[in-house]
């Protein structure tokens, strides 16, 4: 079981006084893949763009390069504003498979200091239903803390 208030510490350790975004979204997305065995992607989708989505720092294997907010799960979480729970990825009606490895997510937008959405976090596990609201609280409160409580260039 994850020990969020431990890797919330290794990050904010880790981040004190960064704030370019993507240099933020890179230390978030390693320490994260490093600190759970049920990670097998890791890392951001970045809005670049109207309702789009673009590849931004990750740990693991290729990812899908654009994702628009109409498709998948991390367009889901992009255009609702929620975290999206998936506990089997063929049950997700228009799940992308950019790993066919992949069995369950969960994305989670990414707010600014000003309350724009900066990006989705993805997570994918090659475990069936390896997410569940804990991890969702956990991830949550850990990017509220990088990127909505700091001025971002």
């Amino acid at each position: 079981m994850m020990d969020y208030p431990a890797l919330a510490a290794r990050i904010a350790a880790l981040t004190d006084g960064e704030t370019d975004a993507v240099a933020l979204m890179a230390t978030v997305a390693c320490e994260m893949h490093q600190s759970d065995d049920r990670f097998d992607w890791t890392g951001f989708y970045r809005v670049t763009g109207p309702r789009m989505l673009k590849i931004g720092p990750y740990q693991g294997g290729h990812g899908c390069l654009v994702i628009p907010f109409d498709r998948g799960v991390c367009g889901a979480a992009a255009r609702s504003g929620e975290t999206q729970l998936v506990a089997d990825v063929e049950e997700f009606e228009g799940h992308i498979a950019c790993a066919s490895t992949t069995r369950s997510e969960i994305v989670l937008p990414v707010w600014n200091e000003a309350g724009d959405l900066i990006g989705v976090f993805d997570i994918d596990s090659n475990r069936p239903a390896a997410f569940d609201q804990r991890d969702a609280k956990g991830l949550a409160a850990i990017l509220r803390d990088v990127f909505g409580a700091r001025k971002l260039t």
